[in-house]
């Protein structure tokens, strides 16, 4: 048998496959077994926080469901825990980057072990079918950095997508604080502004619109005025986003005018990003330099001194011969 592993690549490849499925599935039920009790725990405090909650679903929130939130559904129901002892984290990161469902820590996790699985598949099925199947060694330390960047790049994404949202944010909010300070200037309350300019930039900036509105609705069901500012910065993600939120609720509170203070916090929100701009424009001399120290300053070097050295070629190597 030993003979027949060490001469045959096909039986190794197999062995290999075998060893890496054991280990994950030891690794899966050691984890499912340590987050079951912190479930349950959860569980049991949502359930004494919450003892008015209903039993059935939503229809809203059935027709949101995706197929990735059924898929994780059916695979909890099956016995597989996809919760994260750092839920609250990875949920942060998820709104922040835009996905506002309940069920996306859960299909980020899925995601995340199916990347595991996939990435190691796929190469394993092109090593077996190349002319030339890599060694046993090769296989397994490849294999090894292909389950740790399919761990990596569901984050990588999700943090690329979270910083372009949130960039998109931060350009788009001054001319959105303009249009606020014009209604509030023509006599709007404040949740008429936020309806009106959530109705106005829905072309040009939708992702300020969907947060608007989601306040605005927030209100009309009933919502403080206070919670309302407060879910939408906390929803959005963005710095600034949240200091315009604590500055609305305390000149609601306080009794300040509404219009001094939109009129201060656009102009503060223009500057920064023209001190943004600014620095970006500061910083291409650099990068520039880069691709020029690297491309272009050989070439140059090269065009100067090429006919000294054609020259020194054609009169000193006769003259030393």
């Amino acid at each position: 048998m030993l003979e027949l592993v060490t001469s045959n690549w096909i039986v190794r490849a197999l062995l290999l496959v075998l060893v890496f499925g054991v280990v994950a599935l030891v690794v899966f039920v050691i984890s499912n077994l340590t987050t079951r009790r912190m479930q349950v725990s959860r569980e049991l405090a949502a359930m004494s926080a919450d003892t008015s909650s209903p039993t059935a679903e939503s229809l809203t929130r059935k027709r949101t469901d995706s197929a990735w939130a059924k898929l994780a559904k059916r695979i909890e129901e099956a016995g597989l825990n996809l919760g994260d002892t750092a839920e609250t984290e990875v949920a942060k990161q998820l709104r922040a980057a835009g996905y506002m469902s309940p069920t996306a820590p859960r299909v980020y996790t899925l995601v995340r072990l199916l990347m595991i699985f996939v990435l190691p598949s796929l190469y394993l099925l092109f090593s077996l079918n190349s002319a030339e199947p890599p060694s046993v060694g090769r296989m397994y330390f490849t294999c090894g950095i292909l389950m740790v960047l399919g761990l990596y790049i569901p984050n990588l994404f999700i943090r690329a997508k979270a910083e372009r949202r949130r960039t998109e944010i931060i350009n788009g909010f001054p001319d959105s604080l303009d249009l606020m300070l014009v209604c509030v200037e023509a006599g709007l309350g404040l949740e008429s502004t936020l309806d009106r300019v959530g109705r106005e930039v829905v072309t040009s900036h939708p992702r300020i619109a969907t947060m608007l509105t989601q306040a605005t609705l927030l209100m009309r069901a009933g919502e403080s005025r206070e919670n309302a500012l407060r879910k939408m910065g906390d929803e959005a993600g963005v710095d600034e986003i949240r200091s315009f939120s604590t500055l609305l609720i305390q000149s609601d509170k306080l009794g300040t005018s509404l219009a001094q203070t939109l009129r201060v916090y656009a102009a503060e929100m223009r500057e920064a990003r023209r001190l943004r701009a600014e620095e970006k424009a500061h910083r291409l001399p650099v990068l520039i330099s880069i691709p020029l120290v690297l491309f272009m300053l050989p070439a140059m070097i090269g065009v100067l001194t090429l006919p000294a050295i054609v020259r020194a070629i054609r009169e000193i190597m006769p003259a030393l011969s």
